[in-house]
């Protein structure tokens, strides 16, 4: 894969929170596709990329968090409404 540019760290907490919620979210990724999944978790790969893990209608799917450009949770009552998520990064 090509050089991982992660987020910035402010963003995880969105994902972390629609993680836990199992929200379903409306994802727009950088590529200019969507798709509608269930967030599951977050992991991080041997090479230090991470993915957002989700369940679509076809099955689990893990998506390079840098990819992401926006989640929208689909639920009324969520605690957030649509994240940008390109950007910035976090640096350690």
């Amino acid at each position: 894969m090509d050089g991982y540019q992660p987020l910035n760290c402010d963003l995880y907490d969105y994902l972390e929170i629609a993680c836990l919620r199992g929200y379903r979210l409306e994802i727009e990724l950088i590529d200019g596709g969507r798709l509608q999944a269930k967030a599951l978790t977050t992991r991080t790969a041997s090479s230090k990329e991470e993915f957002f893990c989700v369940e679509t209608d076809e099955g689990p799917q893990e998506i390079r968090m840098d990819r992401l450009l926006a989640i929208t949770p689909l639920q009324g009552n969520a605690e957030f409404g649509r994240v940008v998520l390109a950007g910035a990064s976090c640096t350690f």
